[in-house]
C-alpha cells in the first residue's frame, strides 16, 4: 500500500515516514535486532520510540529476515521484507522509500532503543522548515576526552548556520595551538576542559527529502566515504546541504555486549518514564 507522508503547507506540521533498517546478522551481536531489552525485542523498542514522535505518521521496519518481521508484527508494528544483498542500511531504506508517497523519510537506526521521540521531531522540523536543505541529522555534546580520541565515535563539524561541513572519525576540529602548548591532544583536553565544547558527537539519525535519498542510493561510493567509512560524506561530496541540530537527550547505540548490558541496566533501573520508551498498544 502506498502513502504516508501527510502533505502540509505548513512546514511545522509536515509528517514524515520513519523507516528502521534491521538486519538479523551482526558480526559482534548476532540476532541483535531481536535481543531482549526490558521484556521486548530491541527493534520493537526502537519502533515504539519512533511512533511516539508527533510528526511521524508511519513507522516501517525494513528487514531481510522473516524472524524480525514476525516479531515486529506481533508487537503491533509494520514491517517490510527487503532484498538481502543491500550493502548498507541506507540502500535498504531507499528500497522501501521508493514505494512510498512521502515528502520526508527518517532513517532511525535499529540499534538505538533509547532514542528520544523529541530528537526525531527536532530533526524532522529542521528539514521541513529549510527548503534548501536535502538532509538533517543530529549531534550530542562530548563529555569525556577519551571520546574525542575514539575513532568509533564520529565527530561532526558545522558552520555558523548549522550546516554540516565535515564528518570524521578523527578529532576535528583540531585545536592546533592547545596541542602545541600541552604536547598532545589528550593533555590539551585534560588541561583545558573547555576544549571539549568544540567537539560534537554525530548521532546516526538522518532525515531525508525522498528524492535526495533515492538519488543518494544510486551514487557510487566516493573516495572520502571509503577512506573514513562514513556514508554521509557521499552526500556532502555531491553538494547536498545537511543541517544538524542538537539531540534532545543522549542515546546509546548497541554495538557490543557491553552496550547491551548498559542499556538493559538503564531500562531496568530507571523504568520507561526515564528512558522515554513509549510502548504502544499490543507492544
Amino acid at each position: 500500500m502506498e502513502l504516508t507522508g501527510t502533505h502540509s503547507s505548513d512546514p511545522n506540521q509536515t509528517k514524515a515516514v520513519a523507516i528502521i533498517p534491521a538486519r538479523y546478522e551482526s558480526s559482534r551481536l548476532p540476532g541483535k535486532a531481536l535481543l531482549e531489552i526490558g521484556g521486548q525485542p530491541m527493534i520493537c523498542r526502537v519502533a515504539a520510540q519512533a511512533s511516539a514522535a508527533k510528526n511521524v505518521s508511519r513507522v516501517i521496519v525494513a528487514t531481510d529476515d522473516q524472524r524480525i518481521v514476525l516479531a515486529v508484527e506481533a508487537a503491533g508494528f509494520e514491517a517490510m521484507m527487503t532484498k538481502r544483498e543491500h550493502a548498507s542500511g541506507t540502500d535498504r531504506l531507499a528500497e522501501v522509500a521508493a514505494k512510498l508517497d512521502a515528502q520526508i523519510i527518517v532513517n532511525v537506526q535499529g540499534d538505538e532503543p533509547l532514542i528520544s521521540p523529541e530528537t526525531i521531531e527536532r530533526a524532522i522540523t529542521l528539514l521541513a522548515t529549510h527548503p534548501s536543505a536535502g538532509m538533517a541529522t543530529t549531534w550530542e555534546p562530548i563529555a569525556e576526552p577519551a571520546d574525542v580520541l575514539n575513532p568509533d565515535l564520529v565527530k561532526i563539524v558545522e558552520d555558523d548556520g548549522g550546516r554540516a561541513i565535515y564528518f570524521s572519525r578523527a578529532p576535528v576540529p583540531w585545536p592546533r595551538d592547545a596541542v602545541r602548548q600541552h604536547g598532545s591532544l589528550e593533555n590539551a583536553l585534560i588541561n583545558e576542559p573547555s576544549l571539549l565544547a568544540t567537539f560534537r558527537k554525530h548521532t546516526g539519525l538522518y532525515v531525508y527529502r525522498r528524492e535526495v535519498l533515492l538519488n543518494f542510493s544510486k551514487w557510487p561510493q566516493t573516495a572520502l566515504e571509503r577512506q573514513e567509512s562514513l556514508e554521509q560524506l557521499r552526500a556532502l561530496e555531491h553538494g547536498i546541504e545537511i543541517l544538524a541540530i542538537e539531540a534532545s537527550s543522549p542515546s546509546i547505540g548497541v554495538d557490543t555486549q557491553q552496550d547491551l548490558e548498559r542499556v538493559r541496566q538503564m531500562v531496568s533501573s530507571s523504568g520507561s518514564a526515564t528512558t522515554k520508551v513509549q510502548v504502544l498498544s499490543g507492544a
